[in-house]
Protein backbone atom coordinates (compact mmCIF):
# COMPACT_ATOMS: atom_id res chain seq x y z
CA UNK A 1 0.00 0.00 0.00
CA UNK A 2 2.86 2.66 0.85
CA UNK A 3 4.50 1.43 -2.43
CA UNK A 4 1.81 2.32 -4.43
CA UNK A 5 0.85 6.01 -2.58
CA UNK A 6 4.83 6.84 -3.22
CA UNK A 7 5.00 6.24 -6.84
CA UNK A 8 1.38 8.27 -7.13
CA UNK A 9 2.87 11.05 -5.69
CA UNK A 10 6.18 10.72 -7.62
CA UNK A 11 4.18 10.68 -10.54
CA UNK A 12 1.97 13.60 -9.50
CA UNK A 13 5.28 15.68 -8.91
CA UNK A 14 7.11 14.51 -12.03
CA UNK A 15 3.91 15.94 -13.72
CA UNK A 16 3.86 18.98 -12.24
CA UNK A 17 7.64 19.89 -12.85
CA UNK A 18 7.17 18.54 -16.17
CA UNK A 19 4.23 21.47 -16.62
CA UNK A 20 6.10 24.17 -14.70
CA UNK A 21 8.99 23.60 -17.32
CA UNK A 22 6.82 23.98 -19.96
CA UNK A 23 5.48 27.05 -19.51
CA UNK A 24 5.06 29.84 -22.33
CA UNK A 25 3.29 32.42 -20.80
CA UNK A 26 4.74 35.56 -20.66
CA UNK A 27 7.14 38.03 -23.09
CA UNK A 28 9.34 36.46 -25.81
CA UNK A 29 12.02 38.30 -28.17
CA UNK A 30 13.39 36.40 -31.62
CA UNK A 31 15.96 38.48 -33.55
CA UNK A 32 16.32 37.94 -36.77
CA UNK A 33 19.28 39.45 -39.04
CA UNK A 34 18.15 42.96 -41.12
CA UNK A 35 17.91 43.07 -44.66
CA UNK A 36 21.01 43.57 -46.94
CA UNK A 37 23.26 43.97 -43.44
CA UNK A 38 20.78 46.32 -41.58
CA UNK A 39 19.53 46.58 -38.48
CA UNK A 40 18.19 43.21 -37.14
CA UNK A 41 14.17 42.25 -36.80
CA UNK A 42 12.63 42.02 -33.66
CA UNK A 43 9.66 40.23 -33.27
CA UNK A 44 8.04 39.81 -29.43
CA UNK A 45 5.39 37.10 -28.53
CA UNK A 46 3.08 37.85 -25.82
CA UNK A 47 1.95 34.46 -24.95
CA UNK A 48 -0.71 33.09 -22.14
CA UNK A 49 -1.02 29.39 -21.91
CA UNK A 50 -4.25 27.89 -20.12
CA UNK A 51 -3.77 24.16 -19.76
CA UNK A 52 -3.33 23.14 -23.57
CA UNK A 53 -4.57 26.64 -25.34
CA UNK A 54 -2.39 28.77 -26.38
CA UNK A 55 -3.40 32.53 -26.92
CA UNK A 56 -1.40 35.79 -27.64
CA UNK A 57 -0.32 38.21 -29.89
CA UNK A 58 2.76 38.90 -31.89
CA UNK A 59 4.17 42.07 -32.49
CA UNK A 60 6.47 41.81 -35.87
CA UNK A 61 8.75 44.91 -37.22
CA UNK A 62 6.46 47.07 -40.36
CA UNK A 63 7.72 46.62 -43.95
CA UNK A 64 8.83 49.53 -45.78
CA UNK A 65 10.97 51.15 -47.61
CA UNK A 66 12.40 55.19 -47.93
CA UNK A 67 11.72 58.01 -45.67
CA UNK A 68 13.69 58.56 -41.51
CA UNK A 69 11.21 57.06 -39.84
CA UNK A 70 10.50 53.23 -40.04
CA UNK A 71 6.65 52.12 -40.90
CA UNK A 72 4.80 50.99 -37.55
CA UNK A 73 5.11 47.39 -36.30
CA UNK A 74 2.20 45.39 -36.78
CA UNK A 75 0.35 43.55 -33.60
CA UNK A 76 -1.73 40.35 -34.60
CA UNK A 77 -3.25 37.49 -32.77
CA UNK A 78 -2.31 34.30 -33.24
CA UNK A 79 -4.82 31.42 -33.76
CA UNK A 80 -4.75 27.63 -33.71
CA UNK A 81 -2.55 28.40 -30.07
CA UNK A 82 -1.55 24.43 -28.49
CA UNK A 83 0.13 23.24 -25.38
CA UNK A 84 1.68 19.77 -25.74
CA UNK A 85 3.93 19.36 -22.64
CA UNK A 86 7.26 21.46 -23.81
CA UNK A 87 6.12 22.16 -27.44
CA UNK A 88 3.99 24.58 -28.03
CA UNK A 89 2.32 25.72 -31.75
CA UNK A 90 0.02 28.35 -33.60
CA UNK A 91 -0.63 30.44 -36.45
CA UNK A 92 -0.48 33.75 -37.35
CA UNK A 93 -2.72 35.18 -40.46
CA UNK A 94 -1.46 38.67 -41.77
CA UNK A 95 -3.34 40.42 -44.66
CA UNK A 96 -0.53 41.25 -46.88
CA UNK A 97 -2.15 43.30 -49.93
CA UNK A 98 -5.59 41.39 -50.04
CA UNK A 99 -3.73 38.34 -49.70
CA UNK A 100 -4.15 35.92 -46.13
CA UNK A 101 -0.67 34.95 -45.55
CA UNK A 102 -0.66 32.62 -42.63
CA UNK A 103 2.80 31.82 -40.91
CA UNK A 104 3.23 28.61 -38.29
CA UNK A 105 4.87 28.66 -35.63
CA UNK A 106 6.28 25.34 -33.57
CA UNK A 107 8.44 25.57 -30.61
CA UNK A 108 10.41 23.37 -27.48
CA UNK A 109 9.88 25.64 -24.39
CA UNK A 110 13.13 24.84 -22.20
CA UNK A 111 13.57 28.00 -19.23
CA UNK A 112 13.88 31.06 -20.40
CA UNK A 113 14.35 29.42 -24.06
CA UNK A 114 12.35 28.16 -27.09
CA UNK A 115 13.89 26.94 -30.09
CA UNK A 116 11.75 25.94 -33.15
CA UNK A 117 10.98 26.69 -36.57
CA UNK A 118 9.25 29.44 -38.35
CA UNK A 119 7.18 27.98 -41.62
CA UNK A 120 6.28 30.69 -44.17
CA UNK A 121 4.20 30.12 -47.28
CA UNK A 122 6.74 30.02 -50.53
CA UNK A 123 6.36 33.74 -52.69
CA UNK A 124 3.89 33.45 -55.65
CA UNK A 125 2.42 30.31 -54.73
CA UNK A 126 6.20 28.30 -54.17
CA UNK A 127 7.21 25.73 -51.57
CA UNK A 128 7.13 27.03 -47.96
CA UNK A 129 10.02 28.56 -46.64
CA UNK A 130 11.06 26.95 -43.20
CA UNK A 131 13.82 28.70 -40.58
CA UNK A 132 14.96 27.63 -37.98
CA UNK A 133 15.01 30.09 -34.93
CA UNK A 134 15.90 30.49 -31.03
CA UNK A 135 13.65 32.54 -29.07
CA UNK A 136 14.21 34.10 -25.78
CA UNK A 137 12.08 34.89 -22.75
CA UNK A 138 12.60 38.56 -22.55
CA UNK A 139 13.54 40.35 -19.43
CA UNK A 140 11.92 43.39 -19.35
Amino acid sequence: MNKKILFVGLALLALAFVAMAADATGKWTMEQPGRGGGAPRITTFDLKVDGSKLTGKVTAPGFGRGGDTPPPPTVTDISNGKVDGDKISFEVARDMRGTTVVTKYEFTVSGDQMTGKVTSPGRGGGDPMTADVTVKRATT
